[in-house]
């Protein structure tokens, strides 16, 4: 690839057990009606990266019921164990759970970096209060990386995102696909500006041309940016040929390609 940049990370790819990654992947891509292009294993992931330069890969899974959070933990932690020079990982928790704070504890002493929620698959609001609650326990210890916007269904909207974080401005939160998946223009204006409000660039750039990317990372900050992908659902080299053509200045996309999440979960490279 010729963009300048020393690393590349992905900041948001999703993995899943050989035996039900296909299905899994399969599910998604139902869901939101959109062709999926990988199995969603992680050897898949770490060999289609290193195709297009990908250094890092910051990994999840989301638990849509409760007892499922153990388990997807456990794969998660396995996972950066098996590859801990290309994967960093996120848990899952569910707003139904009891336990939370032993579980994010556990996250913790194994070495995971952050939380992944889903509120459109595991049906809670972002504002709701049993979403406060895991805010409350892990968000001065973890950030949380949220499905943000579906025009779909009201579980994610943008504005949902800004009263949380207004509500709890020591929670740092990145709010996936721009903020505002199928709904740019909203978490554009709801979510821009705020302190503790951080985004990425997954399952956005196949629905806008450059000059609305660059828009967007004006917009939201070019410090506040993470280049990612939502594997298995894109390909990086597309969404890394795509922000070829984005009109910001090499500097600024070095930072949405890995300095932004570099700094923001510690991760070391210089």
């Amino acid at each position: 690839m010729s963009l300048n940049t020393k690393y590349i990370i992905d900041s948001h790819a999703h993995i899943f057990p050989d035996k039900i990654a296909q299905k899994a992947s399969d599910n998604i891509g139902s869901f939101y009606d959109l062709f999926m292009n990988y199995d969603g294993t992680v050897d898949t992931l770490i060999s289609e990266g290193n195709k297009c330069g990908i250094t890092k890969y910051v990994v999840q899974s989301v638990a849509t019921v409760v007892h499922q959070v153990t388990h997807i933990n456990d794969f998660i932690v396995s996972s950066v164990k098996k590859y801990p020079d290309k994967l960093v990982g996120f848990g899952s928790l569910h707003p139904d759970m009891d336990g939370a704070e032993e579980e994010v504890d556990r996250l913790i002493s194994n070495g995971l970096l952050g939380i992944k929620l889903h509120p459109d698959f595991q049906k809670f609001a972002i504002n709701d209060e049993k979403a406060f609650r895991l805010y409350e326990i892990a968000g001065e210890k973890l950030p949380f990386l949220i499905h943000t916007g579906d025009k779909r269904y009201k579980y994610s909207n943008p504005s949902l995102m800004a009263d949380a974080a207004k509500r709890f401005p020591h929670v740092r939160f990145i709010a996936a696909h721009f903020g505002g998946w199928s709904e740019w223009d909203e978490a554009e204006r709801e979510l821009a500006g705020l302190d503790n409000i951080f985004v990425d660039t997954s399952s956005s750039f196949y629905s806008m041309n450059p000059e609305k990317a660059a828009e967007l990372i004006n917009r939201f900050g070019s410090d506040r940016v993470f280049f990612g992908t939502d594997y298995p659902m894109w390909k990086a080299k597309d969404d890394l040929k795509f922000l070829q053509q984005v009109p910001i200045s090499d500097d600024v996309k070095e930072k949405v390609l890995w300095k932004n999440i570099n700094s923001f979960l510690g991760l070391g490279l210089v």
